[in-house]
């Protein structure tokens, strides 16, 4: 069992940055690899980034490739989402999830076991 709790979430202005954290309870979060979600109001939930359980590989959204960059310090059980030069299309609320057979699978939401409760971003243009 794992539980997620994100952080860092808020207002910025377009051109920002923020940083997102997601702290993860239980001893086997270095098991799990971890990927960023989003919603926006009225569209489906879409994937922004993942990290393996190593942190060796990382895969991006096309829409946040370049911008966005994910992290994770198993030693403190975090995930994070470095995210810059913020549009108001990212305007989103964030999820972070963490999965264990998913490798080949990493950008599909339904592979996902557990979910944080999420945090809102919101850009201003």
């Amino acid at each position: 069992q794992v539980q997620l709790v994100e952080s860092g979430g808020g207002l910025v202005q377009a051109g920002g940055s923020l940083r997102l954290s997601c702290a993860a309870s239980g001893r086997t979060f270095s098991s799990y690899h971890m990927g960023w979600f989003r919603q926006a109001p009225g569209k489906e939930r879409e994937f922004a980034a993942a990290i393996t359980s190593s942190g060796m590989i990382t895969h991006y959204a096309d829409s946040v490739k370049g911008r966005f960059t994910i992290s994770r310090d198993n030693a403190q059980n975090t995930v994070y989402l470095q995210m810059n030069n913020l549009k108001p299309e990212d305007t989103a609320v964030y999820y972070c999830a963490a999965g264990m057979n998913i490798l080949g699978y990493i950008a599909t939401r339904s592979m996902y076991d557990y979910w944080g409760q999420g945090t809102q971003v919101t850009v201003s243009s």
